[in-house]
């Protein structure tokens, strides 16, 4: 930033550190915009954020926040008034009477978004047009044409956009990533997934994820979703799917609740993506390699609280040849995936760069999800990625 005559005018000739830092925030306001400057200062202040959707979600991210000296939750807003009123008695966060009011604030720079997922795009819409970042639950949006439409957003009002795909931040999964990139396993040839609960026996019609149109593919959209991003975090772009599904569940639900996907990366790796919707909670992933594998697992009945994974968790690296009997059993490192995502997003605010939790990242999750779903509908036929990507342009491109 290149300040002129005028602004060194403006300059304070005397004053301590907060006067100086209110000048500096009146220069980046004028040139950049209020988005940035409302992040200007926060190594000493928190990123004030509000959030729209005020569900259980709500209430996870916001015990989150708590937990940084990054970034601060400050208002709230859902349609619903009864939402509204329940927020603000547990959490002791105002709410906004209405998206307008909050958006209108100027002390909040960016706005978290767990509302259903079909809402993201018009509401992310509303976000970016009041020049505020963009954070938005996983999956980036119902569809892949949503998701590009997110994804423009980015250059179209100068905001940026990050997606919740926490999976990648646990502690257990950095640690692979970490012994990938250092060459202890040597070449990774095959990744293992599986992320299952009992979800599809508590579904009913009132529940947004009983309807195909709004949960595509039932545990694909909701749980397998992580685990593509996880996979490619790990090991590279996919390229192609192939899948199945099954619908066991007794409740009729819409959706299938079993799917099986296996993925090819670019590097000429493999990987296998598992869900199960109607079994007790699982979260395991396994890389096997010319010089080792690694297991790692949690227990997901403590997803919600991350910070006491590690109290439970099983990781450890097998070497050589020798089987079992080498294998070393580690320390998951300490880590809670969701202050993580939160203050990347928290930097993201601040600096206007997007961070590792983009929206192509995150659009790369979702066209494995739609490969999927078309590979299930023909059959297990194999699937490009670059098929569904290719048409949810053309799509959006006939749109405009």
């Amino acid at each position: 930033m290149r300040t002129t005559a005028s602004d060194s005018a403006d300059a304070p000739t005397s004053g301590g550190a907060c006067i100086w830092l209110d000048w500096l925030k009146m220069i980046v306001l004028r040139y950049y915009g209020k988005n940035i400057a409302a992040g200007i200062g926060m190594s000493t202040q928190k990123v004030r954020i509000g959030i729209i959707g005020l569900g259980r979600w709500a209430r996870v991210l916001t015990r989150a926040s708590r937990l940084s000296s990054e970034i601060e939750i400050v208002a709230g807003f859902s349609r619903s008034q009864e939402k509204r009123d329940a927020f603000t008695a547990d959490t002791g966060i105002a709410s906004a009477a209405s998206l307008d009011e909050l958006l209108a604030r100027e002390d909040i720079a960016g706005v978290i978004l767990t509302v259903p997922n079909e809402q993201h795009l018009p509401v992310a819409e509303a976000v970016a047009r009041a020049g505020k970042h963009i954070y938005t639950e996983k999956p980036i949006a119902s569809t892949l044409d949503d998701g590009f439409a997110i994804e423009a957003l980015q250059a179209t009002y100068g905001v940026t956009v990050t997606v919740g795909h926490s999976a990648r931040l646990l502690g257990g999964i950095r640690e692979m990533r970490r012994r990938i990139d250092a060459g202890e396993l040597g070449r990774v040839g095959f990744i293992e997934t599986n992320f299952s609960n009992e979800r599809a026996l508590e579904l009913t019609p009132q529940t947004w994820r009983w309807y195909k149109n709004r949960a595509p593919g039932g545990p694909l959209s909701q749980l397998a979703i992580h685990m593509f991003d996880v996979v490619q975090y790990l090991g590279g772009d996919a390229v192609s799917a192939t899948s199945i599904a099954s619908k066991l569940s007794p409740v009729g639900a819409e959706v299938d609740d079993q799917s099986m996907t296996l993925l090819k990366l670019a590097n000429g790796a493999v990987a296998y993506v598992g869900t199960c919707w109607t079994s007790p909670g699982v979260f395991s992933v396994r890389v096997f390699g010319s010089k080792g594998l690694m297991h790692y697992e949690i227990d997901f009945g403590a997803w919600d609280t991350p910070e006491k994974l590690r109290q439970s968790s099983t990781l450890y690296i097998q070497r050589g040849k020798d089987g079992y009997g080498s294998r070393e059993v580690l320390a998951e490192p300490e880590s809670n995936m969701f202050r993580a995502e939160l203050e990347l997003f928290a930097e993201s605010c601040r600096s206007g760069t997007a961070n590792e939790l983009s929206a192509a990242n995150g659009n790369a999750s979702v066209a494995c999800v739609y490969a999927a779903l078309r590979s299930i509908d023909q059959g297990g036929a194999l699937v490009t990625l670059d098929a569904v990507r290719g048409e949810a342009r053309a799509r959006l491109a006939g749109k405009s």
